[in-house]
């Protein structure tokens, strides 16, 4: 082969320089094209930073409780009207608490990939998807076994997206907001419940009543709530701020991934007093983990089993709307009060509120009232003090909680709370069964003791959620 001649080189030369030459100029205008939008999307972000709290707050933990709730009780009523026993109820809608209690080994990841307003956004999708599967698969043969498992589905998005979530609370305030809005998320996470055990219930049961089948009714009412959580995601999309904390968690580089997680779960358990702690998530709700899942069986039960016979747009309005209701005053005012006086001034008044009005079932069961009014007053006392008192619960949760990774601090937080929950729940339905529900509400009354004994164990700092 010859070599090429000079003219040709040259020609060579200056064409891959004009080329070099204009690959730079589009570099550049590129870059400068980039940096313009960055600067603009930048700016964007900063005027967002701040955002009034409650453009995003109250929202954010309608969608953190309405999967929730629908997983924890509508999940319950669902399978009493398709015509489960208690005992099958319990033991299969406890295990949607596993997410929740396995949540802490995979929270590091929420940390240390990504924004926790990314993860927001994509399980609020997830819970959307999740809950339309459901819808569809009411109607099939073997229901329970996939309604059971997208119900778990949801339950798992959902428990990802709490990380996010409360993560993102205590990023994007600080201390005397995260006091003061305390109440509020607690309110509107009970609008969330009001919206899943009170509206979707009410729902279904007009449904039923117009003459739809319990699987069409049902159906329909899950293709709703779907839809309701494609709005969230939109709207979220455009509202959430972007804190400037909001990054991933700085790890060591010197060390793999594996060997850092475990260091950051680690941190945890090496907290001062760390056995009360755990002691104090698993037993302070020890009763109410029973009662919450026999509530609803026994007021849809026939009077001849021992329940009240309401219907199910009766449980809707009862339990979920009026219960709920008052379950929201008392969430609201445990914040104020906190804010005001500290958590440890008003630790032991929440933990009777709390524990105190289970004996209304007592009277409930034996008295087997007719009156709607008195039923509805009587769920009402209770709640407002279940509301009230959990607001203690929640504080402690948050204080033993800051440090660097609070996000995971707070995940296996509330993994440990769900486990204190799951196992207690699991066997409601079948202590339910063998004793009845005049002697399993004495029993409930019983086990209100442990939530006590915890009380008395914490530590809190006298000036601890003051303003």
């Amino acid at each position: 082969m010859t070599e090429p001649t000079k003219e040709t080189r040259d020609m060579i030369d200056s064409q891959s320089k004009a080329y070099r030459d204009g690959e730079e100029e589009a570099t550049q205008t590129y870059s400068t094209i980039r940096r313009g939008a960055d600067d603009e999307a930048n700016k964007g972000r900063r005027m967002n930073a701040n955002r009034n709290p409650w453009f995003w707050v109250p929202s954010l933990y309608l969608a953190e409780g309405i999967p929730y709730i629908i997983a924890m009780t509508v999940s319950v009523i669902l399978y009493k009207r398709l015509g489960l026993s208690n005992t099958d109820i319990a033991l299969y809608t406890s295990w949607f608490y596993l997410p929740w209690v396995i949540k802490p080994f995979w929270s590091p990841f929420v940390d240390f990939f990504r924004t926790k307003r990314f993860w927001i956004l994509v399980m609020q999708l997830a819970i959307g998807g999740s809950l339309a599967c459901v819808a569809l698969t009411i109607p099939v043969d073997n229901f329970i076994r996939y309604t059971l498992a997208m119900f778990w589905i949801m339950a798992f998005s959902s428990a990802t997206h709490d990380i996010a979530a409360d993560g993102f609370y205590m990023l994007g305030l600080d201390t005397p907001q995260q006091a003061a809005f305390i109440g509020v998320r607690t309110v509107f996470y009970r609008v969330a419940t009001i919206a899943a055990k009170g509206g979707l219930v009410i729902m279904a049961g007009m449904l039923e009543n117009y003459g739809y089948p319990v699987t069409k009714a049902w159906s329909i009412t899950f293709i709703a709530v779907a839809a309701f959580f494609l709005a969230l995601f939109i709207y979220h999309f455009f509202v959430l701020p972007y804190p400037a904390a909001d990054l991933k968690a700085p790890r060591d580089k010197t060390k793999n991934f594996l060997a850092e997680y475990f260091r950051v779960l680690v941190l945890f358990f090496r907290q001062k007093d760390i056995l009360v702690i755990i002691s104090f998530f698993l037993f302070y709700r020890f009763a109410e983990a029973q009662l919450v899942k026999m509530v609803a069986p026994f007021l849809l039960d026939a009077r001849v089993k021992g329940g009240l016979g309401l219907s199910t747009t009766e449980v809707g309005l009862i339990y979920g709307t009026f219960g709920v209701v008052a379950l929201m005053l008392g969430g609201l005012l445990g914040g104020y009060v906190v804010y005001k006086k500290g958590l440890k001034f008003w630790l032991w008044i929440m933990v009777f509120a709390m524990h105190l009005p289970d004996v209304i079932f007592i009277y409930l069961s034996h008295a087997l009232p007719q009156s709607l009014l008195l039923v509805s007053s009587a769920v009402a006392v209770e709640q407002f003090g279940y509301g009230f008192g959990f607001t203690a619960y929640t504080m402690y949760m948050i204080m033993v909680s800051q440090g660097e990774y609070k996000t995971v601090f707070y995940a296996i937080g509330t993994g440990i709370m769900a486990l204190g929950m799951m196992l207690p729940a699991m066997a409601s339905g079948w202590i339910q069964e063998m004793l009845g529900y005049k002697n399993f509400f004495i029993w409930i009354t019983i086990t209100t003791i442990p939530g006590f004994i915890v009380a008395a164990l914490v530590k809190i700092d006298p000036e601890y959620g003051k303003k």
